[in-house]
């Protein structure tokens, strides 16, 4: 059982990336015990990091129905064997959002998105005017399910001008609305089914929470060697900083050791598949 630290040796990796802070950043924000509902991609690096080391009983559940899975590698899509392989159980799609969704049992929903906006509405749909699009995205998936019915969200991404935007040209999947507001005085029917929304995101600069009483996002923590003038050339708002913005903790030798294993161990899985199938 884990004792819940970061991970077995705390000594100071010395040699990390960008994102590899991002992805250990966002790991540790997962407590052990927790049920996760994991995106594809980013949110599954992080998700799975965090079972790997300090939260081995984080139970992790994905789109296609698969129950506490528990992935050798990183999955290429919710349709990949390897999770339905490594599941305690895959159940159907309407049970999956249903009965564990909608039912109030994922703690945390994990999310990547193509844009965010101040108050972590994010976009998934496309870029530019909805009927001449500049470009078409994957679409929503389960993502705005997620959003809204999980008990909060985490949201993961890189920082850059064309993903933090002002506004977000489509809204996918609800953060707190178009004014900081949608989640406000809701039905009391409505209420018990729809979760606190984003209440972390987590990018290679920075992390950020709602403001508790507008819901703008804002900058509570600053990555090693990263600046203000960084984050805010970065944001396509004025963005604002907490008071006192904390120093974000570095990762640890043995959390990167375990990422980079576990990014190596996919490359070489997903290589040899490639491989089978042209031969």
């Amino acid at each position: 059982m884990s004792d819940g630290s970061p991970g077995h040796d705390n000594t100071t990796a010395h040699d990390y990336t960008a994102t590899e802070m991002m992805t250990v950043t966002a790991s540790r924000a997962l407590t052990n015990g927790t049920t996760c509902f994991v995106g594809i991609g980013l949110p599954s690096e992080a998700a799975n990091l965090a079972r790997l080391t300090h939260a081995p009983d984080t139970v992790l559940i994905y789109e296609s129905g698969t129950l506490q899975t528990r992935p050798d590698v990183l999955p290429l899509s919710i349709g990949d064997g390897e999770l339905c392989d490594t599941a305690l159980s895959t159940v159907s799609v309407p049970e999956m959002f249903r009965y564990w969704l909608q039912g109030g049992r994922v703690d945390v929903g994990f999310l990547g998105t193509a844009q965010i906006d101040r108050y972590a509405n994010l976009n998934t749909t496309l870029i530019g005017d909805y009927r001449e699009p500049k470009v078409r995205l994957p679409g929503g998936g389960g993502a705005p399910e997620i959003a809204t019915n999980s008990r909060e969200v985490f949201v993961m991404i890189k920082h850059s001008a064309r993903a933090f935007v002002e506004e977000v040209d489509f809204i996918t999947s609800l953060g707190f609305g178009r004014d900081g507001r949608a989640r406000d005085d809701l039905h009391p029917e409505t209420a018990r089914h729809t979760g606190r929304g984003p209440t972390l995101v987590i990018t290679d600069l920075c992390l950020m929470r709602p403001d508790p009483d507008t819901h703008e996002l804002v900058v509570t923590s600053i990555h090693p060697g990263v600046t203000r003038e960084q984050i805010i050339e970065a944001t396509g708002w004025s963005v604002r900083f907490v008071n006192a913005p904390e120093a974000t903790p570095e990762p640890s030798a043995h959390e990167v050791q375990v990422l980079r294993e576990l990014k190596a161990r996919t490359e070489r899985h997903h290589a040899g598949h490639h491989e089978e199938a042209s031969a």
